[in-house]
């Protein structure tokens, strides 16, 4: 488990819930916080996850082999979202990356980082390729959600440089309106990409085969997948925010789970959660005791519109 982040000692600073709990959720003013990100001066600090690097001269063919992106020939500075399938196409990790021109530095989820090594490390096969974890980095939140890399020894010079940081409760919320799903939270063990809106985003859909590739074309070419992520927008009235892997209900029956939650300056309490894909997009669905409406991130009827003219 990763040290508190050093800007947790910062005035005002309050730690957020696990897996966040090592880094400031907040400086003491929410919204505010959100609207200084939005506006730029300011950074997130997302310490808490864990980085790798992917080294050596065949470390981008190799990646492109494997993984769901386009990798392949990748300039220096271009910052790309990275999925691994299981050969029947559910994400097994997922990460983001960029490469500097020697070495591709990736920063995943807390704690998922030493699994995706590992699994990593063992298809090398005669590749000229390390892939080790660098527990001395730090990920570094940017507005626009961007980001970067730094040593993990300069967090406490950034305010200097980068302005008073906000919390990542600012951070949670504008990705959320952005309907960006954070793997393991806001997705589980059957998921597949086409479910959480991953699609030219994540995934490139004009590259050569990599694994679970079958299952991906196939649903997008051919099919519906069997749930959809959708953008949730809570009852504001209501003093606490779901619990992450809450059912999801319409009329008392459960159709999907909750993801991650966050309070939005402008739409009050929203939410990611995926939902059966036959799911009334109008419907009014229940959570955790609160009232949901339901915002459309990936189309119910996704697949048939690409479904291919038979002559």
């Amino acid at each position: 488990m990763t040290d508190p982040s050093p800007l947790l000692q910062l005035p005002g600073a309050v730690g957020g819930n696990a897996p966040d709990n090592v880094v400031a959720a907040h400086y003491g003013s929410i919204v505010s916080e959100q609207r200084r990100l939005i506006d730029g001066g300011t950074f997130v600090d997302l310490s808490h996850r864990d980085v790798l690097t992917v080294s050596g001269a065949d470390r981008l063919t190799w990646l492109h082999s494997l993984t769901t992106q386009y990798l392949e020939g990748l300039q220096p500075g271009v910052l790309t979202d990275v999925l691994l399938l299981s050969p029947q196409g559910r994400i097994e990790h997922g990460f983001s990356g960029v490469d500097d021109g020697e070495t591709y530095w990736a920063h995943t989820e807390p704690g998922a980082g030493a699994a995706l090594v590992e699994f990593l490390d063992r298809m090398r096969f005669m590749m000229r390729v390390e892939v080790a974890l660098a527990p001395d980095q730090a990920v570094v939140g940017l507005p626009g959600l961007a980001w970067k890399i730094v040593p993990r020894t300069h967090l406490e010079a950034l305010p200097g440089e980068l302005g008073d940081p906000v919390g990542l409760w600012a951070w949670e919320a504008l990705r959320i309106e952005a309907g960006l799903p954070r793997i393991g939270l806001d997705t589980d063990e059957l998921t597949i990409p086409n479910e959480a809106g991953l699609l030219n985003v994540a995934v490139h859909l004009d590259k050569g085969c990599y694994r679970g590739q079958e299952t991906v074309a196939r649903v997008h070419t051919l099919g519906r997948p069997p749930r959809r992520l959708v953008r949730l927008h809570l009852d504001g009235s209501v003093n606490h925010l779901p619990e992450p892997g809450s059912d999801v209900t319409l009329d008392g029956v459960r159709v999907g789970s909750i993801g991650t939650s966050a309070r939005h300056h402008e739409l009050g309490p929203i939410a990611l959660a995926l939902v059966k894909r036959n799911v009334d997009p109008a419907a009014e669905l229940l959570v955790d005791g609160v009232a949901a409406g339901q915002e459309l991130i990936v189309d119910p009827e996704a697949g048939l519109h690409v479904r291919p003219v038979l002559r």
